[in-house]
């Protein structure tokens, strides 16, 4: 269980079973989750709710993570980005991006990450 107090994140990610392990391991962790599939139904579910944190795979179909990045912290500064990526190369393209994202963590991860990844993104 997180020691933080309960968030609304958005998990934008287009493998389904990745969303749904994901989805698992935060509601399990005592936060309220939204997802969307890709980048641009993301970006639809950021103009009808606020979230505090965005967990977003860097690669996926019509928009990705780094571009979804760079428009919902532009439309919402406060709002913590946490990325997930399976490819090195895609890793090092948002480490260009810094500024906008609080963590970076790779593909396999544990639940134990995702959720850590999350705190230490709030703080």
């Amino acid at each position: 269980m997180s020691n933080i107090a309960s968030l609304r994140i958005l998990v934008a990610e287009d493998n389904p079973a990745v969303r749904e392990f994901v989805v698992r391991a935060l509601t399990g962790a005592g936060h309220e989750v939204t997802t969307a599939a890709d980048g641009r139904a993301a970006l639809d579910e950021l103009a009808r709710a606020n979230f505090q944190v965005l967990v977003t795979d860097i690669v996926m179909p019509h928009l990705d993570g780094i571009a979804l990045a760079l428009k919902a912290t532009s439309q919402n500064p406060d709002l913590r980005v946490v990325m997930i990526s399976g490819y090195a190369q895609e890793r090092m393209r948002a480490h260009n991006i810094d500024a906008l994202i609080h963590r970076i963590i790779a593909k396999p991860f544990s639940i134990d990450e995702i959720c850590g990844a999350v705190r230490d993104a709030m703080n």
